[in-house]
């Protein structure tokens, strides 16, 4: 049932601000998003959101995609940090959600 909220309410919210918003906002969303889209290329949904005013400590991320079909929460998480490995090390902490796309006309 929590699924299906966020399904319903949540993901859409994320996808329109990506998808009106993915090359604004501060310098690391900006690059944390563009590599997060390469590393993705089939993702449906992808947003970064730096959470610790500003600095780029922390931030939050959102990737929903076809890629974590089939994998335990844990290995989903795992892809997403390997593929920001490098930009990881200079942060204070992490917030991933990831997801696999609702297809639409099943259900």
């Amino acid at each position: 049932m929590l699924r299906q909220f966020f399904q319903r309410n949540v993901y859409p919210l994320l996808r329109t601000r990506w998808l009106s918003a993915n090359t604004s906002g501060t310098e690391g969303e900006v690059k944390l998003t563009s590599i997060l889209k390469e590393k993705f290329p089939k993702a449906s949904a992808i947003s970064v959101e730096d959470i610790s005013g500003g600095c780029g400590a922390m931030y939050q991320i959102h990737i929903e995609s076809v890629d974590f079909e089939g994998k335990r929460l844990v290995a989903q998480h795992k892809l997403v940090t390997q593929a920001l490995s490098e930009e990881v090390k200079e942060m204070h902490g992490l917030r991933i959600s990831t997801a696999v796309p609702v297809e639409s006309g099943k259900g």
